[in-house]
């Protein structure tokens, strides 16, 4: 693939704690300049970027990093978000709930965020790490039956990031709606490519002009 196409998988992601502003413009710019398709950024800049960049598709996270957040909490905090002009949700699970077997819960709280979020994209994050093959599988069907857009491997700071497997996994258990996002760990050009042809839909790194070669702004 060339690198234009591979930049339209890409959401373009800074979300360490210490992010400055300066990081988030840069990584904006960058965006704008190689056709991604959004940022990824926190959610306390979501309201500056999508003033500053109307036009810019902003995506950012809910219930991040660790997903024990109460469901009240994640669904307020995606009512901000959305009203801060984000278009995109990445949401982590519940991982407390599925090593308790309570599926069903995941199930829920998915629903109940994508009511919330209708026609604007979410992302579910399931921390792949975490999971055995059995856990992965059951939230496959939770995300599909939860309504959610994407599922997504990984949150980038949990013990390990995307997996090949996991992401053929995925693509063989997900409904025929839902799309994957594979993020965390993916390093090379070479990379990209193999997640994409397992399935990927979109790329989550922070690390795509690195990569591609491009000049960074």
């Amino acid at each position: 693939m060339n690198n234009n196409d591979l930049y339209a998988y890409v959401d373009h992601t800074a979300l360490k704690a210490y992010t400055s502003w300066n990081d988030i413009t840069k990584l904006c710019e960058e965006a704008i300049k190689y056709h991604m398709a959004s940022v990824c950024i926190p959610s306390c800049y979501v309201k500056d970027v999508h003033k500053t960049y109307p036009d810019l598709t902003v995506c950012t996270v809910v219930g991040f990093p660790l997903g024990y957040a109460n469901r009240a909490a994640k669904e307020a905090e995606t009512r901000q978000a959305l009203a801060d002009g984000a278009s995109e949700i990445d949401m982590v699970i519940n991982i407390c709930d599925v090593k308790n077997g309570a599926y069903d819960k995941v199930t829920e709280e998915i629903r109940s965020l994508k009511k919330i979020t209708g026609d604007k994209i979410l992302k579910v994050i399931i921390e792949t790490c975490y999971l055995t093959r059995e856990e992965k599988v059951a939230m496959c069907r939770a995300v599909t039956e939860g309504g959610g857009d994407y599922i997504k491997t990984s949150t980038g700071f949990g013990t390990a990031g995307a997996a090949l497997d996991d992401v053929r996994l995925m693509k063989a258990h997900i409904g025929a709606d839902v799309k994957i996002k594979a993020a965390g760990g993916i390093r090379t050009k070479e990379e990209m490519e193999a997640f994409i042809e397992a399935g990927a839909d979109r790329i989550g790194t922070s690390s795509a002009i690195t990569m591609l070669g491009a000049e960074e702004l």
